[in-house]
């Protein structure tokens, strides 16, 4: 017997026949497992935009006042299934923040320098509100906003502001309770303007180049509501002295209003807010007392903003809040020497 056909190993997958036989074994698994690679990398695909189209912009409004800070209120689509959603803020200065979800319950959350993360607890979508104060520069009496949205926004102006500058044309413009309000698209914008009590008259007006009756209308606009004001205020301080003497009819409303001074509130409390003097002004000259409902129609604010003011109030110890009817009943603190 030949040595050299025993140590050859080919002969052991040769049949009688002579056909040579290959293991398989590799080829089917490798026929199993390529169509499951190509199956995963599809659903990857597929799921990938799902889930970056969960998140997005419904809504967006802006709201400057006339500290310089500026209100940010946001609707935004999310995903339910997920547990938590990090928000990208619009500065780092962040101040009343409050994100609501779709069933109206307050959200926990935890801002980390410019981000939010919200526990979304299966809400589809979250209503955010908060205070920033990196949107606005000073310089002299020129003011400048500064905001690179991610989608179109509207923007209300401070009340007595006159636009003396922009980057780019609005969508839309109308004058609100004496207040511009834009409508402008997604993208960097820059508005300068001035207010109108600190210099009525702008002279670098004349040397635009367009002029538009919109852009008159935002100029004349606030000029005329400052002197109508003035001439409300007169008018009031005049009656008060009439209303004083009418106490007969109207005791108890009469004994709420002397008993309650403005100027001892805003004496009491210097660093309060323009917009929430304003508040306080409507709660005195109705009684001492309003409504929350009145006070979100007469200021034209939704309902988180001026829940929120009113809470701010509340803690600098000038209001108190009672239920009446299953509504909020703000009223004037009699005793603000106590919370000294």
């Amino acid at each position: 017997m030949n040595p050299e056909l025993e140590l050859t190993p080919i002969e052991e997958s040769i049949r009688e026949d002579g056909m040579l036989f290959v293991r398989t074994d590799s080829i089917l698994e490798t026929m199993v497992k390529t169509p499951l690679i190509i199956a995963g990398l599809i659903i990857a695909i597929i799921v990938m935009p799902i889930q970056t189209s969960f998140s997005s912009t419904r809504t967006l409004e802006l709201i400057i006042y006339s500290d310089g800070s500026t209100h940010v209120s946001r609707q935004i689509d999310v995903d339910p299934l997920e547990p938590d959603f990090e928000l990208d803020l619009f500065g780092q200065s962040i101040d009343n923040f409050v994100a609501i979800g779709d069933t109206g319950f307050l959200l926990s959350e935890e801002i980390i320098g410019n981000k939010a993360i919200i526990d979304k607890f299966g809400s589809a979508s979250i209503t955010i509100d908060y205070d920033v104060h990196d949107l606005i520069s000073k310089e002299g009496r020129v003011w400048t906003f500064s905001f690179n949205s991610p989608s179109d926004y509207t923007l209300l102006m401070p009340k007595n502001s006159v636009i003396v500058g922009m980057s780019g044309l609005p969508t839309n413009m109308e004058i609100i309770d004496d207040q511009p309000k834009l409508e402008l698209s997604a993208g960097l914008s820059e508005i300068n303007y001035i207010f109108s009590s600190i210099n009525p008259t702008n002279p670098t007006i004349s040397n635009e180049s367009s002029f538009s009756y919109s852009t008159a209308a935002i100029i004349a606009g606030p000029i005329i509501a400052a002197v109508t004001g003035a001439v409300i205020i007169l008018k009031r301080k005049q009656s008060k002295s009439s209303t004083l003497i009418q106490s007969e009819s109207v005791p108890e409303k009469q004994s709420e209003t002397t008993s309650v001074d403005t100027e001892t509130i805003f004496n009491f409390r210097p660093e309060m807010r323009e917009d929430d003097k304003e508040i306080i002004k409507f709660i005195s000259d109705n009684g001492g007392q309003a409504l929350e409902s009145e006070l979100r129609k007469k200021f034209l604010q939704p309902r988180t903003t001026m829940w929120r003011a009113v809470k701010r109030l509340e803690r600098l110890g000038v209001i108190e809040i009672d239920k009446k009817d299953l509504q909020n009943l703000v009223k004037l603190k009699k005793d603000l020497e106590e919370e000294k």
